[in-house]
């Protein structure tokens, strides 16, 4: 089984910033992708920032230029650096994991529990 441990949400004021932190642990074999998801209530689950093996990134065009994606893969932990937070930034922030369990399994997606980010006007 794999488990993701996320940290790091909470209340802060527009233009203020907040680090956010997701452990992978369990039996794994290899990761092929970590990510940051965020939902609202009433809308779909969407991509924030993702990063693969290679450490190429990838943003939603809403955060790009303030968020930043990083990992440490000894720790095999993801990080969300989120800076000039605005109120729309608002949502539940979800881990994402895509890992392999076994040599011979497929790839497949894992999720955290989530953690609540909110931004005041």
């Amino acid at each position: 089984q794999v488990q993701l441990v996320e940290s790091g949400g909470g209340l802060v004021k527009a233009g203020g910033s907040l680090r956010l932190s997701c452990a992978a642990s369990g039996s794994i074999f290899s990761i092929n992708a970590m990510a940051w998801y965020r939902q609202v209530p009433g809308k779909q689950r969407e991509l924030v920032a993702g990063i693969n093996t290679d450490g190429n990134t990838n943003y939603a065009d809403s955060v790009q230029g303030r968020f930043t994606v990083s990992r440490d893969t000894a720790k095999n932990t993801v990080y969300l650096q989120m800076n000039s937070l605005k109120p729309e930034d608002t949502a539940v922030y979800y881990c994402n994991l895509v890992a392999r369990l076994t040599y011979f399994s497929s790839p497949r997606p894992y999720w955290g529990q989530g953690t609540q980010v909110t931004v005041s006007s």
